[in-house]
């Protein structure tokens, strides 16, 4: 029995319970039987129209018997058969037919949705253009299951059936889709840990020192409001609740375990919240994968998975819900009530964290300590704060990414709603490798992380203290127009500064509009200064700043104010506090102040700092993200005369005769490079001097020799590269110099024409082995690697944003007539950038690949020097095929 099918995976239902999916097998053959028992005459009836129940069980014998035609999938809920889903294909034409039959006991939880998704994807997979489905017309809920899945579908009604014909190409419209119900499973399975409405403690120990004491000891004290159940077999009763032996003497269901028990004791505690129907476990337990134990973290996320239970850690702090007064962790204090949904990986950081941020009046609107991640990961709560209105802000301490990929889709378009602020940890550099481009030696694991970042619209800090004032800005203040400030203060000096950072961070200190000026001085002391800075002097009151404020803040020409205030000068500080407050309180645009010595939030809304470089940082982060979520959406670009067929077909014939990879020889790089009209000079391989000397005849002259060799990485360094060679003689006596430095290096050499003069750039592309394809632009040539000067992107953008990438360039204005340089094709630069990135993004066999330089003339665009290396790539997760990690 051959299949197609993908390989065996969990995925989440409407109501947050687990499925799991998998090919059929012949040994299922009895639970089917099962199956079909359990059915009603009319499910069978609407799945077979014919032959009730019997026809049915005949049926199943057919499906695992040695001869079955089709390809079938089955899923399971807590062991039992539930759904199975088959296409059959039909011989003389690329289609199947399709058929679903479900337990009436999971009607309405989406499987049959998940099933077709599956076998959909799979037929496509397998050469299938179509699906052909027979449904009766009373089967209502089938006919709503395909209608909606995302496809385009046709209906044709005859002689009482309805056949609906299924394209499998997958869409657009069916990423939406899939992302959608993969949403709303993923709330209702979070919807578990944050918002359970029974908790029990496993572990509550009586001694306060404990954590199982100090987690019952929260509950107890944030005033959860559903029954909490003390789990102890010693004790009779902790923190004045009964205590119980075990889950089975409970008087009622519990929906959340918090497991505080010995690493030794997890597994069992966990199989009996399995059998107890328990539907989210938070494992507070150290001992697991990040002390060796990952079998035992694998087991432990296998029970979970099979009784459809959630899984927070192991070995974490716990979660907190201030909406829903729960606090199932071992904080040492109770977080206040605020805006911000936060993720931790350390324990540690959470905890100063959360500190901080009630000190600062920033409290959470909730909270989850991860620790290993076997579970639930920040990809699953970016999905449940998305829509929580108790959320504004979302904040992420990373280690690691489970699926960057995931990450980045879902940020995305949670960020064009909602700010993400992400610090993550670990900014090394990635492992040397013996031989490796440019690009990927520029594309470090933290560099990748930048450019994920940039793509989906998140903010990324360096600091936790960073990620604070950010957020406090944030999560209380309207999001600027633009990058104009007006800075109003009491102190020259302290305003010089903040006028300095705003310059070093990108922000714009415009001259007042005349009217503003005139208004400021008509009204203020003689000795204040009312350009921009404001510096109302150290004799200003409360008042002054109050008048100041609002007159600035009416300026058509400012998109924020920051007010800088020295105490205890003026009025002092708690009235200036109260004119900034009572100032503000309307105020459309965001208003922040640098308060010197004093973080806090002024009047529970505005931010103050005690230093202005840390509110020009938030100022400048707020603008940034703000200038990118009212970035029209472009869709990728589909530049003329790409030819994908040719493209497959060069790396499929190089594989195959390379099955572990290679660098390509400069031809078959220069064909695979123009199937997608990147432009590369001709090129003549050559084996020796007199060859070398009898290609001028073509290329021309003055020529340009170049040694190749799988081991000759970066050739200008070792001089295998020769320019402006004027006759063939001098072509030929470079090949015999050359080959005498390099020996058994050189394996031949290539011979071009010398290109125009113009400004040399790089464009290269790698797929990271964890985040990706990348693509970068930068200053090429000799210079590439000394003077770091690059912008990097994830495929595929548009020409919008590799013009963009261009502009983050030092060496930008070479190419804009500098110093009375003639003007470089700056569009035909962005056309080749964006053509690189469809390559990168359409073949993930490529590995790495630099083209340096890419000469820039008026003219246009020329790659001179070309390497691309091939690597057999692992399959990718699909986004098309919904699954937990």
């Amino acid at each position: 029995m051959a299949r197609t099918v993908a390989e065996a995976c969990d995925v989440l239902l409407r109501d947050g319970g687990v499925a799991h999916i998998r090919p059929l097998c012949p040994s299922d053959r009895e639970a089917l039987h099962a199956l079909i028992t359990r059915s009603s005459p009319h499910s069978a009836y609407l799945r077979f129209f014919t032959g009730g129940t019997t026809s049915a069980h005949v049926y199943m014998d057919r499906i695992t018997g040695p001869r079955y035609p089709g390809h079938a999938l089955v899923a399971l809920i807590r062991g039992l058969m539930v759904g199975v889903a088959e296409y059959i294909p039909r011989p003389d034409r690329p289609e199947a037919e399709v058929g679903i039959l479900l337990d009436d006991l999971v009607h309405g939880q989406g499987l049959g949705t998940l099933l077709l998704e599956h076998i959909a994807l799979d037929a496509a997979d397998a050469g299938i253009e179509d699906l052909v489905a027979t449904v009766l017309p009373e089967n209502r809920a089938m006919l709503r299951v395909l209608n909606d899945l995302g496809l385009p579908v046709k209906k044709q009604y005859e002689q009482g059936q309805v056949e609906i014909r299924i394209a499998t190409r997958p869409t657009d419209s069916l990423v939406a889709e899939i992302e959608a119900r993969a949403h709303e499973a993923e709330r209702s399975s979070l919807a578990h840990v944050f918002t359970p409405c029974s908790v029990a403690v496993i572990g509550a120990s009586r001694d306060p020192a404990r954590v199982g004491h100090r987690v019952l000891r929260n509950l107890v004290d944030g005033g959860f409001l559903g029954p909490i159940y003390p789990v102890n077999p010693r004790a009779v009763e902790v923190c004045g609740l009964a205590a119980y032996p075990g889950l089975a003497s409970l008087p009622g269901p519990a929906e959340l375990a918090v497991v505080a028990v010995p690493a030794s004791a997890v597994l069992g505690v966990a199989r009996e919240c399995a059998r107890h129907q328990v539907r989210a476990l938070v494992v507070l337990t150290a001992g697991f994968a990040e002390a060796g134990g990952r079998e035992a973290e694998r087991e432990l996320l296998r029970v979970c998975r099979e009784a459809g239970m959630r899984l927070i850690g192991p070995n974490c702090l716990g979660v907190v819900n201030t909406a829903a007064r729960l606090h199932a962790g071992f904080l040492p204090g109770r977080p206040p009530a605020g805006p911000l949904g936060l993720m931790s990986q350390s324990g540690a950081v959470a905890a100063a964290l959360i500190e901080r941020a009630g000190l600062l009046g920033l409290g959470v609107s909730s909270f989850a300590s991860v620790g290993n991640k076997a579970d639930v990961s920040g990809n699953d709560l970016l999905e449940y704060w998305e829509d929580d209105p108790a959320t504004r802000v979302i904040a992420l301490y990373l280690e690691s990414f489970g699926n960057p990929r995931r990450f980045g889709r879902i940020a995305r378009r949670i960020s064009a709603r909602k700010p993400i602020v992400v610090v993550k940890s670990g900014r090394s550099a990635s492992g040397s490798r013996a031989v490796r481009s440019h690009t990927a030696a520029a594309a470090t694991p933290d560099v990748a992380v930048d450019t994920l970042l940039r793509a989906c619209g998140a903010i990324r800090e360096d600091s936790v203290q960073d990620l604070l004032d950010t957020a406090r800005l944030l999560a209380f203040q309207p999001l600027p127009d633009g990058p104009r400030v007006a800075i109003v203060g009491n102190s020259g000096g302290p305003q010089a500064l903040t006028a300095d950072a705003c310059e070093r961070l990108g922000l714009v200190v415009p001259d007042l509009r005349p009217a503003t000026a005139e208004a400021l001085r008509a009204r203020l002391r003689p000795a204040a200064a009312v350009g921009n800075p404001v510096d109302l002097t150290a004799e200003a009151d409360a008042a002054d700043f109050a008048f100041t404020i609002a007159t600035v803040l009416a300026d058509p020409g400012v998109d924020a104010v920051l007010i800088v205030y020295t105490p205890p000068f003026g009025s002092g500080l708690e009235e200036t506090r109260e004119a900034i407050a009572a100032t503000t309180t309307d105020a459309a645009k965001p208003v922040l102040a640098c308060l010197a010595g004093h973080d806090e939030l002024i009047d529970g809304r505005v931010p103050a700092y005690a230093f202005p470089e840390q509110a020009v940082h938030a100022l400048a982060q707020a603008a940034g993200y703000a200038a990118r979520r009212v970035r029209p959406v472009t869709s990728p670009e589909e530049p003329p005369g790409i030819d994908l067929p040719l493209a497959r077909r060069v790396v499929a014939a190089d594989l195959s005769a390379h099955p572990e990879g290679r660098w390509l020889d400069e031809h078959t790089a220069a064909r695979l490079l123009s199937a997608y009209g990147v432009h590369v000079a001709e090129s003549v391989a050559v084996n020796g001097p007199e060859s070398a000397a009898e290609a001028t005849a073509l290329t021309g002259l003055p020529a340009v020799l170049k040694a190749t060799g799988p081991r000759l990485v970066h050739k200008s360094e070792v001089g295998g590269v020769r320019l402006d060679l004027q006759t063939p003689e001098q072509v030929r006596q470079a090949y015999r110099e050359m080959s005498a430095r390099l020996g058994p290096a050189m394996q031949g050499a290539i011979v071009q024409a010398m290109a125009a003069e113009g400004t040399e750039m790089i464009i290269g592309g790698v797929a990271h082995e964890t985040f990706g394809p990348l693509i970068m632009a930068g200053l090429g040539g000799v210079a590439t690697e000394l003077l770091a000067d690059r912008a990097f992107r994830v495929p595929p953008i548009d020409r919008a944003e590799a013009g963009r990438m261009i502009g983050e360039l030092r060496c930008a204005p070479l190419l804009h007539g500098y110093r009375g340089r003639p003007e470089a094709d700056v569009r035909a630069l962005e056309d080749q950038i964006v053509r690189v990135g469809r390559l990168m993004d359409d073949q993930p066999d490529i590995a790495e690949l630099d083209l340096n330089p890419v000469i820039v003339t008026p003219g246009g665009v020329v790659a001179v020097d070309v390497r691309v290396r091939l690597a057999p790539a692992p399959p990718l997760p699909s986004p098309f095929r919904r699954r937990l990690r």
